[in-house]
């Protein structure tokens, strides 16, 4: 069966209760309490989000996180009572997309999953064929893929919208909240998360991500990417 959404979390009540939640307003969500129960769950069922909790008894959400990323690209939500720096930079570091903190307003959260969806479910449109090739990096949206110096780099979904937005805003200052309107399509976004994907982005695309050539921080402000051709 295919679901919007598949919540892994060991606190049974709270998933079951976020679950017929989700399901009154149309997003068709089922829950698993381990990880055992999820990569079972996965192996009938497709799902287009997952909801992944850090404690998961025994387990670690952590450690699905990873063996998920092996086979799949879908969005990975944490959530977690956990709320030190140090669990929202691993979390969003081993393929995290995002990193919400309990205890969660289910109002909110589905808000936050609702916006999610729809941004997987969108590519970002390209007016021209050449419009976003800049410096040696070429775009291919076919495949939301680059080409560094004729080389190929694939990108995860959110990070080929955000470079693709930076393209075709160049040479401006972008703020960082224009980047979690226009593209992560919410205001739930945190500086972390963008911060954790720029950096995943001058790691494939700069020769020196510590010295960047084309995506700049405008500190206070946001990020710009320079194309000295243009």
């Amino acid at each position: 069966m295919n679901y919007d959404c598949l919540i892994v979390d060991d606190e049974t009540l709270l998933a079951e209760t976020t679950c017929e939640y989700f399901n009154m307003f149309e997003v068709r969500s089922a829950y698993v309490t381990s990880s055992e129960e999820c990569l079972q769950f996965l192996e009938k069922n497709e799902t287009s989000l997952i909801l992944l909790d850090i404690n998961l008894g025994q387990d670690s959400g952590f450690e699905l996180c990873k063996k998920l990323r092996q086979t799949t690209e879908i969005p990975i939500l944490f959530i977690s009572a956990r709320s030190s720096d140090d669990d929202i930079l691993i979390a969003l570091n081993i393929g995290g997309d995002d990193y919400i903190q309990k205890p969660y307003t289910l109002s909110v959260l589905l808000a936050k999953v609702k916006a999610v969806l729809k941004r997987y479910g969108s590519r970002v449109s390209v007016e021209e064929e050449d419009s976003l090739s800049f410096g040696e990096v070429e775009i291919d949206e076919q495949l939301c893929r680059i080409r560094v110096k004729g080389i190929d780099v694939k990108l995860k979904s959110l990070e080929y919208k955000l470079l693709c937005y930076l393209a075709n805003n160049r040479n401006r200052v972008v703020t960082k909240n224009e980047l979690f309107l226009q593209v992560w399509e919410d205001t739930f976004t945190s500086d972390g998360t963008l911060n954790v994907h720029i950096r995943h982005l001058r790691e494939k695309i700069e020769d020196n991500p510590n010295d960047p050539r084309y995506i700049k921080t405008v500190w206070g402000k946001g990020y710009m990417l320079e194309d000295r051709l243009s």
